[in-house]
């Protein structure tokens, strides 16, 4: 029961982290549109790179860049919800139900890692090359999210030994 809340509760706090993420890029929009729009520009890497003919100077491309990266995490934040909320309904089931229970958890956290490994780490990282900006470098970031959103599937995807009294 114990592992079955514990899973419970970081399913609950990936769930968390994003709604405070889309409420902080409603909130304060500018802040995380300008790190979206000098990544896509590559105004901030080094200078005269043969790769500058990548950059983006649409200002309607980093509209649309940020606005599905915010629909991508309120998504996340939905069905991280909907998937924590599933489990804890089948915390007392028999272990194939919980088992099946963490299936939307899944595919949040899933899509959770997508997001960070795709969007920021590879499209971002190392297409829009962020990893050479010293002002609007977010792979750190990035990273730490993954790992956190991999280890936190990862653990819930174990099954859970069967305690017999």
């Amino acid at each position: 029961m114990i592992l079955r809340l514990s899973k419970c509760i970081l399913l609950a706090g990936v769930s968390f982290f994003f709604t405070l993420v889309v409420f902080n890029n409603l909130a304060d929009y500018n802040a995380n549109y300008q790190f979206v729009r000098h990544i896509l520009m590559m105004d901030t890497i080094f200078p005269n790179s043969p790769s500058l003919w990548r950059s983006l100077q649409s200002s309607t491309l980093h509209t649309l860049f940020y606005h599905s990266i915010i629909a991508t995490e309120a998504v996340i934040a939905l069905v991280s919800w909907w998937g924590t909320i599933n489990l804890l309904r089948a915390i007392r089931a028999t272990p194939a139900a919980f088992q099946q229970a963490k299936s939307v958890g899944t595919v949040a956290l899933t899509l959770a890692c997508s997001l960070w490994l795709v969007a920021f780490l590879t499209v971002g990282g190392e297409w829009f090359l962020m990893w050479q900006s010293h002002g609007w470098n977010g792979q750190e970031e990035a990273f730490r999210m993954f790992t956190i959103c991999a280890f936190v599937l990862v653990y819930l995807t174990l099954s859970e030994p069967e305690i017999r009294l």
